[in-house]
């Protein structure tokens, strides 16, 4: 007897793509839709969800401060913060920010456990300034 996977997390692909055959929005399952919520989250800004305006970081706000490693670790706590409150999917394994003066940017490593899962999930950003 073939066993199946149960998926347990789904959300919807932001890309937009359509699934063959269907037609329909294409889903994202499981993992995938966990890393894809982690990210959203850490780069959407305070106030521009609809309604929603509690949700959102000051992420791209300090984008703008010197680059220092006191600014890196005010992003991990903001990281820490957003993620705590806003995505129960995820326990946090592991956060780290390096300041990269020469390129003006920050790099977040943000390790966590999604559910009971035993292996580590590991997203990885670039934070840069937009004009």
């Amino acid at each position: 007897m073939a066993q199946t996977l149960q998926k347990i997390y789904s959300d919807l692909d932001l890309t937009f793509n359509r699934q063959p055959g269907k037609g329909d929005l294409a889903l994202r399952y499981d993992e995938q839709a966990v890393i894809s919520s982690v990210r959203n989250l850490l780069l959407t800004n305070f106030y521009e969800r609809p309604f929603q305006p509690e949700i959102g970081s000051n992420i791209n706000g300090l984008l703008f401060e010197n680059i220092s490693p006191i600014t890196a670790s005010i992003i991990e706590t903001e990281i820490q913060n957003v993620l705590t409150n806003f995505e129960p999917r995820a326990t946090i394994s592991d956060i780290s920010v390096t300041a990269q003066e020469d390129q003006n940017s920050f790099f977040a490593r943000v390790t966590f456990f999604i559910g009971n899962n035993t292996t580590p999930t590991a997203v990885n950003l670039l934070l840069q300034r937009d004009r």
